[in-house]
């Protein structure tokens, strides 16, 4: 790890460390999983991404989506990634207004995040939810808490009976996209002491469990068969997130993920997204799976970005680039969520 990204993993460890859940301190990365390729491709993806920050600090607005609390969400983790946070860093002011957007998008009754979208605002408002509990834990204060907690709540009371969301905030069918997305916020504020009921995360890893297909992979709804990539990527991350991390549900759920290493496999069916959590999933199981996992998608990130610096994906180019800095940023371990 270059001596910037050490500095600043020391000062976010130690800013999140006493509200986080038990776990290992971040792990330093070694000299292979950063290349000076690496290195590159990351200061110019930050750079476009910085660049293209709407005025009120929006990101998507490009996109077929308008401005979206959940790729100004994504933008927002992939600059704290960099060791940025207001007041601190070099792009200090773009999560400053990636904060101050998501902060006045949401409603102050029901406590969803959300802007111009409709469709499927609860995407949106899972991914926003993980960027203010990331951003609490690193910079706590009564406001930020206030509407991390009315977030959380709408979290809670809407999970429908399987244990699972979907698109809307009401308890109606669930899939396992829109499940993981609230997993990971429920998992982000409980690290920071926002309190989430032990049912409700009982009740989702059931329905993450029951989505489990025979071969490792996972369905996208319970009545639905078949497996992909990209969905079994976020069921495997979401064991994981739930504190599972051996037994036969891991093993099956990694062993799939395995066949669509980068290299291995041409699938592009939500390539950022499912990337997204696999990196994450193949971070927690560790060892062997990292180390062959990890090189293949860095380089192939790599081989994947444009001329200016940014990567298109499935939601835009904004959205693309700042799924990608994440997964290229995990091994910094500055997000407490990503950590073991």
């Amino acid at each position: 790890m270059t001596p910037r990204r050490t500095a600043v993993a020391i000062v976010l460890f130690l800013s999140t460390a006493s509200l986080a859940a038990p776990s290992t301190q971040p792990v330093s990365s070694s000299d292979d999983e950063y290349t000076p390729e690496t290195l590159a491709a990351i200061d110019r993806g930050l750079a476009w991404l910085a660049a293209h920050q709407s005025d009120d600090g929006s990101y998507g607005a490009g996109s077929q989506y308008g401005r979206h609390v959940g790729i100004t969400g994504l933008a927002g983790i992939a600059f704290i990634a960099d060791g940025d946070l207001p007041g601190r860093g070099r792009y200090a002011k773009n999560v400053q207004r990636c904060l101050d957007f998501i902060l006045k998008s949401t409603a102050e009754q029901s406590g969803l995040v959300a802007a111009e979208t409709s469709y499927g605002p609860m995407y949106g408002h899972g991914f926003a939810t993980l960027f203010l509990a990331e951003m609490y834990g690193a910079a706590p204060n009564p406001d930020l808490r206030e509407k991390l907690r009315k977030a959380i709540l709408l979290i809670v009371r809407t999970q429908n009976d399987q244990g699972g969301w979907r698109y809307h905030p009401v308890k109606a069918d669930a899939d396992i996209s829109v499940t993981i997305c609230q997993i990971m916020a429920l998992r982000a504020a409980r690290n920071v002491g926002i309190d989430v009921p032990k049912s409700t995360i009982d009740r989702a890893i059931r329905y993450v469990r029951d989505s489990q297909n025979p071969d490792g992979g996972f369905r996208y709804m319970l009545d639905s068969p078949g497996s992909m990539f990209a969905r079994s990527a976020a069921g495997v991350a979401a064991l994981f997130y739930a504190g599972i991390y051996e037994g036969r549900d891991i093993e099956r759920g990694v062993a799939y993920l395995e066949k669509f290493t980068p290299g291995k496999s041409q699938e592009q069916t939500h390539f950022y997204y499912g990337h997204y959590y696999a990196v994450q999933a193949m971070h927690f199981a560790g060892g062997a799976h990292w180390r062959a996992w990890w090189p293949a998608i860095r380089d192939d990130l790599i081989s994947k970005q444009a001329a200016d610096g940014s990567w298109n994906g499935e939601g835009g180019t904004e959205y693309g680039t700042a799924m990608a800095l994440i997964v290229l940023q995990l091994p910094n371990n500055l997000l407490p969520i990503f950590q073991k």
